[in-house]
């Protein structure tokens, strides 16, 4: 019996913000099961800032490739229930995260590389937490901001740690991994609603909302001794303000740069890079897919702490498959806290999103 299947599919190329209407939801023909593949029902499909890299005409080099035109968005993390099985290893009823998300049924190879190797297709732990958990702190999210602080940063005691974006997937992580391990954290977000979330149920030692003035005065005021660690996801002007603020041998973790995600053109670079030579500072860029031998020491650590409610953890859900775009716009706008997620199923149209 023919399968069928639906998918988001991308039909034009936003030159600027992104908008629903550059998406499309089809249903198309699943093709039949072959040794070596299992049929994946998908459960919750993942909502990143930096999808938005891959909606360019071209990719940045040495990043995951641009999305095609009028095809499956292959290369988006989902997790999900596997309803047939003609790989070893994988049983009917698993629980599996992989890489071919944004649909509803996903036909997966096992052993085929997705995202680096981190959407390969895995069976799940879930002694350690739900399936959605995986596409946050118990994966690629949880590696991400763990290889950043711990690799990239080479945390070290007594730093003083600032990071950018903590109130999203990556930015809540990081900022609650320094917190725990013992360090002063300052976090900065881009609404007073996210700040109070920071400060009251992160518990970080300061914050600020960067639409409240020049980010280098804010920062400074949070940080009037200045800082060691710079956990970056925005780029922009707040590293040139981390730059500025970095005591002698601090690091940069540089892990996104949202603050140009949309913008047309080269855009300039810090002012101020001298700085990095004047203090003898190091940046580092990071991916967590090239640190995957951390992956189990992260998530067993992390899924430790939200056993014991000291890891805390939001997420907004959209309901329905043809919200992902939604979903996607939302999140690049800054209204969502946390993960962003896309919980698959036909829902009723217009429900709006909602954090949990």
């Amino acid at each position: 019996m023919t399968r069928t299947a639906r998918q988001v599919q991308l039909i034009s190329r936003p030159e600027r913000e992104v908008t629903a209407a550059h998406f499309r939801v089809i249903e198309v023909e699943l093709p039949e099961l072959r040794n070596g593949q299992v049929l994946v029902r998908n459960l919750f499909t993942s909502v990143d800032p930096a999808l938005r890299l891959q909606l360019r005409p071209q990719a940045p080099g040495g990043y995951f490739r641009a999305f095609p035109l009028n095809a499956a968005l292959d290369g988006i993390m989902s997790v999900g229930e596997v309803l047939v099985s003609r790989a070893a290893g994988f049983g009917v009823g698993d629980v599996v995260s992989h890489g071919w998300g944004w649909r509803d049924l996903a036909v997966v190879s096992a052993g085929a590389v997705s995202v680096g190797g981190v959407g390969t297709l895995a069976r799940l732990d879930t002694s350690l937490g739900p399936p959605e958990m995986f596409l946050g702190p118990l994966g690629n999210m949880g590696l991400t901001a763990y290889v950043g602080l711990v690799r990239a940063a080479e945390l070290r005691d007594g730093d003083v740690v600032w990071v950018s974006a903590a109130a999203g997937a990556v930015g809540s992580i990081a900022a609650q991994v320094a917190k725990l391990r013992g360090h002063r954290v300052i976090g900065s977000a881009g609404s007073a609603a996210k700040v109070e979330y920071l400060l009251d149920e992160l518990r970080l030692d300061a914050a600020f909302d960067y639409h409240d003035g020049p980010v280098l005065e804010l920062l400074q005021s949070a940080a009037p001794d200045g800082i060691d660690v710079y956990f970056d996801n925005v780029g922009g002007d707040h590293l040139q303000a981390a730059l500025a603020t970095l005591r002698r041998s601090g690091r940069v973790a540089m892990c996104g740069a949202i603050s140009e995600y949309e913008l047309v053109g080269p855009q300039p670079g810090p002012t101020n890079l001298f700085q990095a030579v004047a203090n003898d500072l190091t940046l580092r860029g990071f991916r967590a897919s090239t640190n995957l031998d951390l992956l189990g020491e992260s998530a067993r650590l992390l899924g430790g702490w939200l056993a014991g409610g000291r890891l805390r953890y939001r997420q907004t859900i959209v309901d329905g498959l043809e919200r992902a775009p939604e979903a996607l716009v939302a999140m690049l706008a800054g209204e969502t806290v946390g993960k962003t997620l896309v919980r698959i199923g036909r829902v009723e149209a217009h429900r709006p999103v909602r954090g949990v």
